[in-house]
């Protein structure tokens, strides 16, 4: 599938789901298909760590789901989030591997052993029981019910590889950091600065 229409597929099926996006393509689809600037946390150079700061986020409101859309490429730079993922097993935390099969932050470099990495394996093998691959926006938009049922999880979403740049949130560190943060204070009941 594309990654435009899986990324519209997790818009259109959002409700009150906290957003955490890793660098690159997945910040960039969702920025040009949102604007959104205030209910997500676009992490530029997050070089691998959406998933542990959304982890953060998720043990701080345990009443919300948080969506962490992170790239395979972050996954293979990184593949210990996984391990403390499984260690916090937190129910409000849902990771999705956006899957191109390439570092999508460098022009589509090839990622090592990509045809054969198997993401929702590795998972399991780690004590992760939910997992799943979707492959089809149809797929995807069925799978969102056990999706979303308590647990924590992750799921790969199969894309095909962009080919090109597209926009980057014109968003800087500091700026995301106190928008996201007096959001969360006046949305999601928690004291983020004093």
């Amino acid at each position: 599938m594309s990654m435009e229409a899986a990324f519209r597929a997790l818009i259109a099926a959002r409700r009150d789901e906290i957003v955490i996006l890793s660098a690159g393509n997945a910040s960039e689809m969702w920025w040009g298909l949102t604007s959104e600037r205030d209910n997500v946390f676009y992490l530029e150079a997050s070089m691998s760590l959406a998933p542990m700061f959304g982890a953060g986020i998720a043990m701080g409101v345990p009443g919300r789901d948080v969506w962490v859309l992170n790239g395979d490429g972050a996954l293979v730079m990184n593949p210990g989030t996984l391990m403390v993922e499984r260690g916090l097993d937190l129910p409000n935390l849902k990771h999705f591997v956006v899957s191109n099969r390439a570092y999508g932050s460098t022009f589509d470099a090839s990622l090592p052993n990509a045809a054969r990495n198997d993401y929702p394996a590795m998972a399991r093998a780690l004590g992760v029981a939910r997992t799943g691959q979707f492959e089809t926006v149809q797929d995807l938009v069925a799978g969102l019910d056990d999706i979303r049922a308590p647990g924590h999880g992750l799921w790969v979403l199969e894309v095909e590889a962009l080919g090109h740049k597209i926009e980057a949130p014109p968003i800087d560190g500091p700026e995301m950091k106190f928008r996201f943060g007096r959001w969360m204070e006046a949305n999601c009941g928690v004291t983020v600065f004093r």
